[in-house]
């Protein structure tokens, strides 16, 4: 074939079923892209002993996902492959074991073709905490991708690879794909196992897809779903993932949440909104507003909980067992210059951040109440799909901001995710399409369902995005 990078990934696994396309070349293609990134998407990339193992038969052929390679987020542990998290304090720790989305995902037929780079410990929105340097946005390069997931969207936006998994805690999956002109898919709560994905806040991380289509997400995420015995939390999914195929919205009734599409919005991304809503109608849904009185509380909740997660999660990095180690007299003065030298500046205030709102005095006023303001919300989006099928936003206030213009602002930058926390916080899926251009960067239409509704929201993503039209070629990117 001409241009295999032009292929989406349904597209070239289709092509390897039928003996069109071999999958060490297709591997190879993507590896040498990869090797050559200048995006500083990945930190780590497969060599040539893997391609030649990938064309070997194993990994193509008859398996689902047809040899098609796959990039995957640093919070993923890999056996034997450096798994940092982005961070200094695992700086070329290399595990004894896969995490389970990763394994199933290679036994389904996607070989690991890199680790992409990622904000520390997943903590941050725009992929400028990484130990290992910020990532560029392929569409401006004085620009940020978003984060945490920002290599995935990055690599993906770019074509330096066909499709990556990333983490999602308060929209680590959707928020880059906004930015980078992407299709992120963050999955229901426990549909997908996080055993071996390295923690941030327990009750709200849970792996999804970044993909150039809808139909690209379908097919993943349907590999990566199901119960494991290693994750407590895990269900099995309950129904089996479909590749969507709907061309109208017809009977399907959309809300519109006054409460998480008012001020803040650029006019750029509202023009988006509102145009990729006259989509919808024009395709047959009803579109209608809808309340959700404690969406505003949603952002202050969250940077309670998942700081709170966190600094009970990132206790194990102590430089005893593995990671970093600073060794001093005693075992506190270990500890300290440990972390110290291991976790970078936004780590940090989060881990300080959870630390006190969980001590003694505070916890009721700070991590009980916004436990209670989670369960609010909740309440809301369960009131909410009473009267709607779906539930419709921005994905992110604004597009790509220019690299370094909120570094020194943390609540500005906390905004970032005004329109993607409160669904974690419910435990809900949600989808960010690409849904056209805004002074030349990309804007992102979120669509939000019920628990378990996955199917649902990829049928009408995938309508809008064929109504859409959206071109996010590497080429174009």
């Amino acid at each position: 074939m001409s241009d295999i990078v032009a292929l989406t990934a349904a597209q070239a696994a289709a092509a390897v079923g039928k003996g069109d396309l071999d999958p060490g070349e297709l591997f190879e293609a993507y590896r040498a892209r990869a090797a050559a990134d200048d995006l500083n998407a990945f930190v780590w990339v497969a060599g040539e002993d893997a391609t030649r193992a990938n064309g070997a038969g194993g990994a193509g052929g008859a398996s689902p996902l047809g040899g098609v390679p796959l990039g995957v987020k640093d919070l993923f542990c890999t056996e034997g492959v450096p798994s940092q998290a982005g961070s200094k304090i695992l700086e070329d720790y290399r595990p004894p074991y896969t995490a389970t989305v990763v394994r199933k995902l290679a036994e389904a037929g996607a070989p690991l073709l890199g680790k992409t780079n990622q904000d520390e410990f997943a903590m941050g929105s725009s992929n400028e905490n990484s130990a290992f340097g910020p990532v560029l946005n392929p569409w401006d390069r004085g620009r940020v991708p978003g984060g945490s997931s920002g290599g995935s969207a990055a690599a993906v936006a770019a074509g330096t690879a066909p499709w990556a998994i990333g983490t999602d805690t308060g929209g680590s999956i959707r928020q880059p794909a906004a930015l980078c002109g992407i299709v992120g898919l963050k999955p229901t709560y426990g549909s997908c196992s996080r055993f071996g994905m390295i923690a941030f806040a327990s009750s709200l991380d849970q792996a999804g897809p970044l993909t150039r289509d809808v139909t690209d997400a379908a097919l993943l995420f349907g590999h990566m779903v199901g119960r494991d015995d290693r994750d407590a939390t895990s269900i099995q999914f309950p129904e089996e993932v479909r590749r969507p195929t709907a061309q109208r919205l017809d009977g399907i009734r959309l809300g519109v949440p006054d409460d998480l599409t008012g001020e803040g919005v650029e006019p750029g991304v509202m023009a988006r909104f509102e145009a990729t809503l006259q989509i919808a109608r024009d395709l047959g849904a009803t579109v209608e507003r809808v309340p959700l009185p404690h969406a505003d509380y949603g952002l202050s909740a969250y940077y309670v909980l998942a700081p709170a997660e966190a600094s009970s999660n990132l206790a194990r990095f102590d430089g005893v067992r593995y990671g970093l180690r600073r060794d001093a007299d005693d075992l506190l003065t270990m500890y300290t210059k440990t972390r110290h030298d291991g976790f970078g500046p936004e780590v940090r205030r989060r881990i300080l951040i959870g630390t006190y709102a969980l001590s003694s005095g505070y916890y009721d006023a700070y991590y009980g109440r916004a436990q209670r303001v989670r369960t609010k919300i909740a309440d809301d989006f369960r009131s909410a799909f009473e009267r709607v099928d779906l539930i419709v936003t921005p994905t992110s206030p604004g597009v790509a901001f220019e690299l370094g213009a909120k570094t020194a602002d943390p609540l500005a930058m906390y905004l970032n995710d005004y329109f993607t926390v409160p669904m974690p916080l419910a435990g809900i899926p949600a989808i960010s399409i690409p849904c056209g251009l805004s002074e030349d960067l990309p804007v992102g239409f979120q669509l939000a369902g019920p628990a378990f509704s996955e199917n649902r929201i990829l049928d009408a993503a995938y309508a809008l995005e064929q109504a859409i039209g959206f071109d996010n070629s590497p080429a174009r990117a």
